[in-house]
Protein backbone atom coordinates (compact mmCIF):
# COMPACT_ATOMS: atom_id res chain seq x y z
CA UNK A 1 0.00 0.00 0.00
CA UNK A 2 1.70 3.23 -1.38
CA UNK A 3 2.10 5.75 1.96
CA UNK A 4 0.00 8.96 1.35
CA UNK A 5 1.13 10.80 4.70
CA UNK A 6 3.49 13.06 2.36
CA UNK A 7 0.02 15.27 1.89
CA UNK A 8 -1.02 15.74 5.38
CA UNK A 9 -0.76 19.09 7.13
CA UNK A 10 0.45 17.45 10.20
CA UNK A 11 1.22 19.80 12.60
CA UNK A 12 0.86 23.39 10.89
CA UNK A 13 -1.63 25.90 12.39
CA UNK A 14 -3.10 27.46 9.60
CA UNK A 15 -5.41 29.61 12.02
CA UNK A 16 -3.19 32.31 11.01
CA UNK A 17 -4.28 31.88 7.55
CA UNK A 18 -8.18 30.93 8.13
CA UNK A 19 -9.04 33.88 10.88
CA UNK A 20 -11.76 36.77 10.07
CA UNK A 21 -8.82 39.23 9.14
CA UNK A 22 -7.69 37.57 6.27
CA UNK A 23 -10.48 35.86 5.05
CA UNK A 24 -13.31 38.32 5.74
CA UNK A 25 -16.33 36.39 6.53
CA UNK A 26 -15.82 33.37 4.45
CA UNK A 27 -15.01 31.40 7.26
CA UNK A 28 -17.92 31.87 8.95
CA UNK A 29 -20.22 30.80 6.15
CA UNK A 30 -18.77 27.08 5.96
CA UNK A 31 -20.40 24.30 8.06
CA UNK A 32 -19.33 23.43 11.96
CA UNK A 33 -19.69 20.25 12.85
CA UNK A 34 -19.19 18.74 16.63
CA UNK A 35 -18.10 15.15 16.31
CA UNK A 36 -18.25 12.90 19.62
CA UNK A 37 -15.28 11.21 20.80
CA UNK A 38 -15.04 7.67 18.95
CA UNK A 39 -16.94 8.86 15.69
CA UNK A 40 -15.73 8.58 12.23
CA UNK A 41 -15.63 11.92 10.31
CA UNK A 42 -15.31 10.02 6.84
CA UNK A 43 -14.37 6.04 5.89
CA UNK A 44 -12.31 4.82 2.68
CA UNK A 45 -14.33 4.70 -0.45
CA UNK A 46 -16.90 7.39 0.35
CA UNK A 47 -17.00 11.04 -1.24
CA UNK A 48 -13.56 12.83 -1.40
CA UNK A 49 -15.30 16.11 -1.75
CA UNK A 50 -14.64 18.53 1.37
CA UNK A 51 -11.53 19.47 3.89
CA UNK A 52 -11.92 19.87 7.40
CA UNK A 53 -10.44 22.33 9.77
CA UNK A 54 -9.97 21.74 13.47
CA UNK A 55 -11.64 24.06 15.58
CA UNK A 56 -11.15 22.09 19.14
CA UNK A 57 -9.99 18.44 19.76
CA UNK A 58 -7.73 15.93 17.77
CA UNK A 59 -8.59 13.91 15.17
CA UNK A 60 -6.77 10.73 13.85
CA UNK A 61 -6.65 9.89 10.18
CA UNK A 62 -5.12 6.51 8.96
CA UNK A 63 -5.80 3.35 6.85
CA UNK A 64 -5.78 -0.49 7.21
CA UNK A 65 -3.20 -2.61 5.59
CA UNK A 66 -4.09 -5.81 4.15
CA UNK A 67 -3.80 -7.61 7.20
CA UNK A 68 -6.42 -5.15 8.32
CA UNK A 69 -3.98 -3.81 11.16
CA UNK A 70 -4.26 -0.08 11.71
CA UNK A 71 -1.76 2.40 10.68
CA UNK A 72 -1.85 6.16 11.58
CA UNK A 73 -0.81 8.48 9.20
CA UNK A 74 -1.14 11.43 11.70
CA UNK A 75 -2.92 12.95 14.64
CA UNK A 76 -3.58 16.47 14.25
CA UNK A 77 -4.98 18.84 16.65
CA UNK A 78 -6.52 22.32 16.69
CA UNK A 79 -5.41 24.88 13.63
CA UNK A 80 -5.06 21.60 11.50
CA UNK A 81 -6.80 20.86 8.23
CA UNK A 82 -6.95 17.32 6.78
CA UNK A 83 -8.65 16.05 3.89
CA UNK A 84 -6.88 17.56 1.63
CA UNK A 85 -6.25 15.17 -1.21
CA UNK A 86 -9.33 16.18 -2.79
CA UNK A 87 -7.60 19.45 -3.97
CA UNK A 88 -5.50 17.15 -6.42
CA UNK A 89 -8.07 14.87 -7.97
CA UNK A 90 -9.17 12.49 -4.63
CA UNK A 91 -12.51 11.37 -5.52
CA UNK A 92 -12.91 8.68 -2.78
CA UNK A 93 -11.04 8.94 0.63
CA UNK A 94 -8.28 6.13 0.71
CA UNK A 95 -8.02 6.34 4.70
CA UNK A 96 -10.18 7.21 7.32
CA UNK A 97 -10.48 9.95 9.82
CA UNK A 98 -11.93 9.50 13.48
CA UNK A 99 -12.37 11.97 16.53
CA UNK A 100 -10.50 10.59 18.93
CA UNK A 101 -11.76 13.13 22.05
CA UNK A 102 -14.71 15.83 21.57
CA UNK A 103 -14.05 17.66 18.19
CA UNK A 104 -15.33 20.48 16.68
CA UNK A 105 -14.00 21.32 12.63
CA UNK A 106 -15.25 23.83 10.23
CA UNK A 107 -15.73 22.08 7.22
CA UNK A 108 -15.32 23.44 3.36
CA UNK A 109 -16.20 21.81 0.37
CA UNK A 110 -13.68 21.76 -2.16
CA UNK A 111 -15.04 24.10 -4.34
CA UNK A 112 -14.91 26.21 -2.13
CA UNK A 113 -11.43 25.83 -1.20
CA UNK A 114 -10.54 26.51 -4.40
CA UNK A 115 -12.30 29.74 -4.68
CA UNK A 116 -10.56 31.27 -1.40
CA UNK A 117 -7.01 30.08 -3.33
CA UNK A 118 -7.90 32.10 -5.99
CA UNK A 119 -8.90 34.96 -3.76
CA UNK A 120 -6.07 34.73 -1.27
CA UNK A 121 -2.37 34.53 -2.17
CA UNK A 122 -1.86 33.67 1.40
CA UNK A 123 -3.02 30.39 0.82
CA UNK A 124 -1.47 29.26 -2.86
CA UNK A 125 1.99 29.99 -0.80
CA UNK A 126 0.60 27.59 2.25
CA UNK A 127 0.17 24.89 0.39
CA UNK A 128 3.12 25.17 -1.42
CA UNK A 129 5.33 25.37 1.83
CA UNK A 130 3.13 22.09 2.92
CA UNK A 131 3.69 20.01 -0.50
CA UNK A 132 7.84 20.59 0.00
CA UNK A 133 7.67 20.23 3.42
CA UNK A 134 5.66 16.96 3.37
CA UNK A 135 8.54 15.70 0.93
CA UNK A 136 11.26 16.18 3.62
CA UNK A 137 9.24 14.92 6.30
CA UNK A 138 8.91 11.36 4.21
CA UNK A 139 12.79 11.19 3.61
CA UNK A 140 13.14 11.61 7.06
CA UNK A 141 10.92 8.84 8.33
CA UNK A 142 11.98 6.46 5.60
CA UNK A 143 15.36 7.15 6.75
CA UNK A 144 14.21 6.75 10.72
CA UNK A 145 13.28 3.12 9.39
CA UNK A 146 16.09 2.22 7.45
CA UNK A 147 18.82 3.32 9.72
CA UNK A 148 17.48 3.45 13.14
CA UNK A 149 16.09 1.19 15.84
CA UNK A 150 12.92 0.91 17.86
CA UNK A 151 14.12 3.01 20.50
CA UNK A 152 16.00 5.98 18.36
CA UNK A 153 13.04 5.86 17.11
CA UNK A 154 10.46 6.21 19.41
CA UNK A 155 12.84 9.13 21.13
CA UNK A 156 13.08 10.83 18.05
CA UNK A 157 9.39 10.89 17.68
CA UNK A 158 9.20 12.42 21.39
CA UNK A 159 12.22 15.12 20.03
CA UNK A 160 10.34 16.45 17.26
CA UNK A 161 6.46 16.42 19.01
CA UNK A 162 8.38 18.93 21.89
CA UNK A 163 9.91 20.74 18.62
CA UNK A 164 6.34 20.90 17.55
CA UNK A 165 4.13 21.14 19.69
CA UNK A 166 6.15 22.11 23.02
CA UNK A 167 5.56 24.51 25.23
CA UNK A 168 8.62 26.12 27.23
CA UNK A 169 8.68 26.38 31.05
CA UNK A 170 11.95 27.57 32.58
CA UNK A 171 14.23 24.74 31.33
CA UNK A 172 11.92 22.13 30.67
CA UNK A 173 9.20 21.43 28.07
CA UNK A 174 5.54 20.21 28.03
CA UNK A 175 3.42 18.55 25.40
CA UNK A 176 -0.22 18.89 26.30
CA UNK A 177 -3.03 15.87 25.31
CA UNK A 178 0.08 13.41 25.02
CA UNK A 179 -0.31 10.75 22.50
CA UNK A 180 -1.15 6.87 24.11
CA UNK A 181 1.33 4.72 24.13
CA UNK A 182 -0.52 2.67 21.52
CA UNK A 183 -0.54 5.59 19.05
CA UNK A 184 3.11 6.73 19.43
CA UNK A 185 3.85 2.23 19.12
CA UNK A 186 1.53 2.70 15.54
CA UNK A 187 3.34 6.26 14.23
CA UNK A 188 7.01 4.69 14.71
CA UNK A 189 6.38 1.47 13.63
CA UNK A 190 7.01 -0.26 17.00
CA UNK A 191 4.66 -1.79 19.50
CA UNK A 192 3.02 -0.77 22.52
CA UNK A 193 5.35 -3.07 24.91
CA UNK A 194 8.53 -1.30 23.44
CA UNK A 195 7.46 2.23 24.02
CA UNK A 196 6.56 1.86 27.38
CA UNK A 197 9.66 0.38 28.36
CA UNK A 198 11.53 3.28 26.56
CA UNK A 199 9.10 5.93 28.21
CA UNK A 200 9.99 4.23 31.64
CA UNK A 201 14.19 3.85 30.80
CA UNK A 202 13.96 7.26 29.86
CA UNK A 203 11.84 8.75 33.35
CA UNK A 204 14.15 6.79 35.21
CA UNK A 205 16.74 8.64 33.58
CA UNK A 206 15.19 11.73 34.90
CA UNK A 207 14.71 13.22 31.34
CA UNK A 208 10.67 13.52 31.30
CA UNK A 209 7.71 12.36 32.90
CA UNK A 210 4.93 11.86 31.61
CA UNK A 211 0.79 10.49 32.12
CA UNK A 212 -2.41 10.60 30.20
CA UNK A 213 -2.48 14.24 30.16
CA UNK A 214 0.97 15.54 29.56
CA UNK A 215 4.58 15.16 28.51
CA UNK A 216 7.50 17.07 30.46
CA UNK A 217 10.81 16.91 29.06
CA UNK A 218 13.38 18.27 31.59
CA UNK A 219 16.39 19.17 29.33
CA UNK A 220 15.26 18.38 25.12
CA UNK A 221 19.10 18.78 24.41
CA UNK A 222 20.07 15.55 26.88
CA UNK A 223 16.44 13.78 25.66
CA UNK A 224 17.83 13.99 21.46
CA UNK A 225 21.61 12.74 22.78
CA UNK A 226 19.61 9.39 23.41
CA UNK A 227 18.93 9.13 19.29
CA UNK A 228 21.84 6.99 18.40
Amino acid sequence: MKDQSIWFLENIDVSGIFCEKKMGNAIDSHTHKEYPKGEYIYLPDQAADKLYFIIEGRVKVGSLNDQNKEIIKAILSRGELFGELSLIGEDKRRDFAIAIEKTTCCIMTVDEMKLMIKDHNALSLFFMKIMGSRVLDMEQRLESMVFKDSRSRIVEYLVESVRKKGQRVGYEWVVRKFNTHQEIANLTATSRQTVTTVLNDLRNKNLLTFNRKRLLVRDLDKLGEEII
